[in-house]
């Protein structure tokens, strides 16, 4: 009897002990599991056009070999801007957006900031490592306020003009708007070139960045964000477009300016027919190619103004912002700290020749060694303007379009053109 219960007990224990046994195999394996999961890297995922995925490798590469702790994923997305905005904006309605950063155009910052779309990112950067951004383009990834946006590539509107055509005439590149026209019409009188001055003047986003140069060249301004006063029926904003139309009128720019964008006044500047050119930095290394008829001939400088007043630059470029639904904001950081540092920034500068948004490497001599001209565009970058930083901004910008294509076509008289785009504008904001 007494042996018999022995025995029993025995065999429970063999069966207790394999029970453990298995049992602590099992939380080992779990444990391994949870270790191989741990260590994993966490994949941090952002959207941008195909061409700037391809420049954008060499980045991630390095990014990936400082941190093996992050994959970042660089989603391929169409060419055009407005294609990749609304992927953005449609991954983000849908309500749980898959990117965990946003590479975003300065002025889509406003509406994905007011929609929610955002995360706030003020309290991550000090006011001594935002000192090296170009003042424009760090206030462009603002909104009420609040830092959305760290900017990577600036971008700015100038001046180009044929230095070798005003040096034969002995004339300084002009200041103002008057000396523009006045200069236009002497070397077109003279023969020296087929017209004065080329500009965007089709209906688009180019027209409204242009525009919103020459209209605070005249002293004017197209929305107050802070007190939603619009502008544009004012003196200043009548004055404006009278100007663009008087270079249309006195045959200094072409009747066909008014169907133009960047690239065919490009190629009307390159080839030679006209004196001066408004147009953004990526022409520079066009137009000095080795190919191109006006190869060491140009110049650069701040757009023109009204006199009494003051030049101004179109703010463009492009920045990182952490998107509201991401589950590692603290990763997504990480990568903004090293896509937009001044090494990261002037490795990229020097293979793709884009502009930076730190003012410190428009004097740095490597750049300054390929690219002569950087000194020069600072001085324009120092100038720069934003388009109104609201929410509504397509629509506004839709809105000044056409009436600025109605004045500028002759359908509509600059004062009438202005008034029926305050109107409709103030409507917009509520006013």
């Amino acid at each position: 009897m007494f042996d018999s219960q022995i025995g029993k007990w025995r065999l429970h224990f063999r069966r207790f002990r394999w029970y453990g046994v298995a049992v602590c195999c099992a939380l080992v394996i779990l444990g391994l599991n949870s270790i191989a999961v741990s260590q994993q890297p966490i994949t941090i995922k952002v959207l941008m056009s195909a061409l700037e995925a391809t420049q954008w490798q060499p980045l991630v590469e390095k990014f990936e070999a400082q941190n093996p702790d992050i994959d970042l994923e660089i989603i391929e997305g169409p060419n055009a801007t407005n294609l990749v905005e609304d992927l953005y904006t449609s991954s983000f309605l849908l309500g749980n957006s898959p990117y965990d950063l946003v590479y975003m155009d300065i002025v889509w910052t406003p509406k994905f900031a007011a929609a929610g779309w955002l995360m706030e990112l003020s309290d991550r950067i000090s006011e001594a490592q935002s000192q090296d951004f170009l003042a424009g383009d760090l206030n462009g990834g603002r909104y009420q306020g609040e830092l959305y946006r760290i900017p990577f590539r600036s971008d700015a509107g100038m001046l180009y003009y044929r230095q070798d055509l005003l040096s034969a005439a002995e004339r300084k590149p002009p200041e103002t708007t008057e000396e523009l026209i006045e200069i236009s019409q002497e070397l077109q009188a003279e023969n020296k070139i087929d017209w004065g001055y080329v500009w965007q003047g089709k209906q688009y986003e180019g027209l409204a960045a242009m525009f919103v140069e020459i209209l605070k060249g005249f002293g004017g301004f197209w929305i107050d964000p802070n007190t939603q006063e619009v502008g544009l029926d004012r003196p200043e904003a009548i004055a404006a477009v009278s100007f663009l139309r008087e270079t249309i009128e006195s045959g200094i720019s072409p009747s066909g300016v008014t169907t133009y964008q960047e690239e065919e006044t490009r190629r009307f500047f390159q080839n030679g027919k006209a004196l001066f050119l408004r147009n953004w930095p990526y022409v520079w290394a066009l137009a000095n190619a080795e190919d191109s008829p006006v190869k060491g001939k140009i110049g650069l400088k701040p757009m023109v103004y009204a006199p009494g007043h003051e030049s101004a630059a179109c703010q463009g470029g492009w920045g990182l912002g952490i998107s509201k639904t991401t589950q590692h904001p603290d990763e997504a950081w990480r990568v903004i700290e090293f896509i937009t540092s001044a090494a990261t920034q002037k490795k990229f500068i020097l293979e793709t020749g884009y502009v930076p948004s730190r003012r410190s490497l428009f004097t740095d001599q490597e750049i300054v060694a390929k690219y002569g001209h950087y000194p020069q565009l600072l001085e324009v970058q120092e100038s720069s303007v934003l388009r109104p930083p609201i929410a509504q901004y397509a629509q506004a910008s839709d809105i000044l379009q056409r009436y600025l294509s109605a004045a500028l076509t002759d359908r509509m008289t600059p004062e009438k053109a202005m008034a029926g785009a305050a109107t409709e504008t103030r409507n917009l904001l509520g006013r």
